[in-house]
């Protein structure tokens, strides 16, 4: 069974239809999304709504789980050098996010679980039982063994750190699917995995990042400099 991972789509629909049409090329059985659809990006509701339309199986993440409990922030986010992000976050993301998306989108964003699985892979947003938990490229093996052992599958897959990788251990293969959005590893094209039996492939897909950018330039967020500038280089650049 051929599997497509999408994770991290962060509001960018420019970059999640280019994915899209790169899914239906290259033919898949089952694409599941990997959460944080929302925040990062100037379209959530064409994000969910396009996303609901696909009737695609998925997981939430941290930037999905922050619209209802906005306290993880506070409780993730506690290093004092963080504490603008943090306040821009609880200030302007999350209520800006909530209104246009509204109640009926956000009722289904809490529908979704924290983990897919149909035995042999399994999806997750950050960790076994967390979606803000970090878990960086180069985590040393045994400590990849120890963070997803639980899930007891062939091969697990997650997103949240935007990097792609693949990492083959003894137990399994722990998948990092990359991000369709906000790239940090160098290369600004989305990204996602494709899951073949025991073949992983990690896919880049090139998409329109001016017209993304032009978007958010219009949108007034805090965030929107930063953003701009990682969209096009594909690493993180924070916010001033």
């Amino acid at each position: 069974m051929r599997i497509a991972i999408i994770t991290d789509i962060h509001a960018n629909l420019t970059a999640l239809e280019a994915v899209i049409a790169d899914v239906q090329k290259v033919g898949a059985d089952v694409v599941v999304h990997g959460g944080d659809l929302v925040a990062g990006g100037p379209r959530p509701a064409e994000v969910i709504d396009r996303l609901r339309e696909m009737n695609w199986p998925g997981v939430y993440g941290n930037t999905d789980e922050m619209l209802w409990k906005p306290h993880r922030v506070s409780e993730t986010l506690q290093a004092p050098q963080l504490q603008r992000i943090r306040d821009l976050i609880l200030s302007f993301t999350i209520p800006t996010t909530l209104q246009r998306i509204g109640e009926e989108r956000l009722g289904w964003l809490r529908t979704l679980p924290l983990r897919w699985s149909d035995g042999d892979v399994t999806v997750v947003h950050a960790g076994a039982d967390d979606a803000w938990q970090f878990v960086s490229a180069d985590t040393p093996d045994e400590r990849l063994e120890q963070a997803y052992a639980s899930l007891r599958s062939r091969v697990v897959v997650y997103g949240h750190i935007h990097q792609p990788f693949v990492r083959r251990l003894p137990q399994f293969t722990i998948v990092n699917a990359g991000a369709v959005s906000l790239s940090y590893d160098g290369d600004p094209r989305a990204c996602y995995a494709l899951v073949d039996g025991g073949r992983v492939e990690i896919r880049r897909v090139a998409y329109d990042v001016e017209q993304e950018v032009r978007l958010i330039r219009d949108t007034g967020d805090p965030f929107a400099e930063s953003t701009m500038q990682t969209l096009r280089s594909g690493r993180y650049v924070a916010v001033a």
